[in-house]
């Protein structure tokens, strides 16, 4: 009885885990082909996939109760050790009693060692105000006025800084939030930032960013090898009430050598 239940059991399991695989591999399918004229029917097919993957490791996480006998063996989940770059915030918990007396004989306690166990997690995004003071101070001698040079802004006469900027251009361009969104989240916050400042920043933060992307094209350029990618992506065309056809080219340099094609 017991060995047919852990047969049936683990045979579930494999299908389970056969089912994610095969999900996977399709999300990952539909991913390549998502730049193209259908790409909004295929985004909706990939978030119900996605949705589908999600419920599939859910239920995989949570045992289920009674379908298994208690010392059936059970597969345990993998463990992995948290980054050591994260900060760590400690938390000691002592005894309710304290940690000077012993609650039942009212003895000296003292201490033996520690358990230890860290647990991942996180704490919402935290904006806060940098005010830049520049104190200004005068020779007693010859009153010359002595102050520190204003650090360099950003935005002139703006109020983001270079990490706003690197916040809101990798929400907008790698983790695809839009502008609009992300307005709103910072309203939750208590932040008014509209769209329109938002995209000015976007655009301050190319031009920062032109110095890399020249010093990019001329180390491209001294390459013997260029590949080039050309992917139409569908854009927004205002005043047409439909979508243009926009292009991402993408140019990368790989001097190894190349197979023979056949």
């Amino acid at each position: 009885m017991l060995e047919a239940s852990l047969a049936r059991a683990n045979a579930a399991l494999a299908a389970r885990d056969l089912l994610i695989e095969t999900l996977r591999g399709q999300i990952a399918r539909l991913r390549r082909m998502q730049f193209g004229a259908s790409s909004e029917k295929l985004t909706r097919e990939i978030a119900q996939l996605e949705l589908a993957l999600e419920e599939l490791e859910t239920e995989s996480a949570v045992p289920e109760t009674g379908a298994v006998l208690s010392d059936t063996p059970v597969r345990p989940a993998p463990v992995r050790a948290l980054p050591d770059h994260l900060p760590r915030a400690e938390v000691v918990h002592e005894p309710a009693s304290g940690a000077c007396t012993c609650p039942d004989c009212g003895g000296a306690l003292r201490r033996l060692g520690q358990d230890a166990h860290e647990m991942l997690d996180v704490l919402p995004v935290h904006w806060r105000v940098v005010r830049n003071v520049r104190p200004k101070y005068s020779c007693r001698t010859c009153e010359k006025i002595v102050q520190a040079a204003a650090p360099v802004k950003a935005v002139a006469r703006g109020k983001a800084t270079f990490a706003t900027l690197a916040h809101v251009v990798v929400s907008k361009f790698e983790h695809h939030l839009p502008l609009y969104r992300q307005s709103e989240m910072m309203a939750a916050q208590g932040l008014d930032i509209d769209r329109s400042t938002l995209a000015g920043w976007v655009g301050h933060a190319a031009a920062l960013l032109d110095p890399i992307v020249s010093r990019i094209r001329e180390e491209v350029l001294k390459g013997d090898k260029i590949h080039a990618d050309d992917t139409p992506v569908p854009v927004l065309d205002p005043g047409r009430g439909r979508t243009a056809t926009g292009r991402l080219w993408v140019y990368a340099v790989d001097d190894r050598a190349s197979p023979p094609r056949r």
